[in-house]
């Protein structure tokens, strides 16, 4: 459905008073976001034809700090003096919805908006680099297998790892561990690509830590956004980045995409499942202030709207990848009935 441009004044309400703790929480008017830097170009859209659309709403304040730093704001309390919304391209964890429960945020409502995939770029004039998941593993791990023993690690170019990459000097620039975008790429690259490499028998403590220990002297972890990374790049030409897909098409004239086992990453690819490295974004609604900061409601469903995250809309032309038509419209449902989240609905 088309989202409806309904200035519902009734909504307003911001003389409403919060649940306790919450009482002066009325004196602000404007949504407050931060979190996820792949987000943040997609919220920052929404937020301006929100704005536009709404003239009896301010426009939405939003502010990067990556996933997790966005989550932690998110649940330190209730009021005036905490965000409304989350941004993050990763899931809630059970601890942080423990740690919002345990500073009175109970009302958390989960919002999936779309999709995107996380990509290995160099820059533009560079060779191309068909990568593996094992070819990353061992280029940025602190210590790597040979001989059935683990050894400080000798690869200094991609060629070494494997005769069939370009002979580039390894450098990597990888997100911090503020970042959403991290957890992904341990999760789908790295290590997938540790277990390939086939480490000698240890304990399986050992073993993820053995896979997650990173080398210092190639490797950079970036705590600021996709800006920064591609800093690093045209700072040192034999950089290779990791960088959402979104980032990367709005710098196509900069940056040469890696294949990802055999998979050039596209909005096709993605959507279609056959690119290994991608993930949902979300966002997370506090649901104590809705009601009390005017628009959060209405700012989540005009996101949520056809025109927005749908099949050819405003976000799909920014480089988001759409949900299925029928996952949206259950996205409009549990924002429309508040329905909230609790660590049980992440089991399984």
């Amino acid at each position: 459905m088309t989202y409806k441009l309904l200035a519902g004044v009734a909504a307003l309400a911001v003389g409403a008073a919060f649940s306790a703790g919450a009482a002066n929480a009325q004196s602000r008017d404007t949504i407050q976001i931060a979190g996820s830097s792949t987000v943040l170009p997609f919220a920052s859209i929404v937020a301006e034809e929100f704005g536009n659309a709404y003239p009896d709403f301010n426009t939405p304040v939003v502010g990067s700090g990556g996933s997790s730093g966005g989550l932690r704001q998110f649940c330190q309390g209730v009021g005036e003096n905490t965000i409304d919304i989350a941004n993050a391209s990763r899931r809630i964890k059970p601890s942080e919805i423990k740690a919002c429960n345990d500073a009175g945020v109970k009302k958390i409502i989960e919002v999936r908006i779309g999709y995107d995939g996380i990509v290995f770029a160099t820059n533009a004039d560079k060779d191309s680099f068909a990568l593996k998941p094992v070819d990353v593993y061992k280029a940025l791990a602190a210590k790597v297998p040979q001989d059935g023993k683990m050894v400080d690690n000798p690869y200094t170019s991609w060629s070494d790892i494997d005769s069939s990459l370009p002979d580039q000097e390894i450098q990597l620039a990888i997100p911090a561990g503020n970042h959403g975008t991290r957890e992904v790429f341990e999760e789908k690259v790295v290590l997938p690509g540790c277990e390939e490499a086939g480490l000698p028998e240890m304990s399986e403590d050992e073993m993820k830590a053995a896979c997650l220990n990173f080398r210092q002297d190639r490797v950079t972890e970036i705590s600021g956004d996709y800006t920064e990374t591609l800093a690093r790049l045209e700072a040192n030409d034999n950089t290779m980045g990791v960088f959402g897909l979104s980032f990367y098409d709005q710098n196509r004239d900069k940056l040469k995409v890696a294949t990802m086992s055999g998979v050039e990453p596209s909005i096709d690819t993605i959507a279609s499942g056959d690119y290994p490295v991608s993930r949902p974004l979300f966002f997370y609604i506090k649901g104590e202030h809705i009601g009390v900061i005017p628009g959060i409601k209405d700012y989540a469903e005009f996101f949520l709207s056809d025109d927005m995250a749908g099949s050819g809309g405003r976000l799909e032309e920014a480089g988001m990848i759409p949900a299925p038509e029928d996952e949206l419209e259950t996205q409009r449902q549990n924002v429309e009935d508040e329905k909230t989240l609790s660590a049980s609905d992440l089991q399984g």
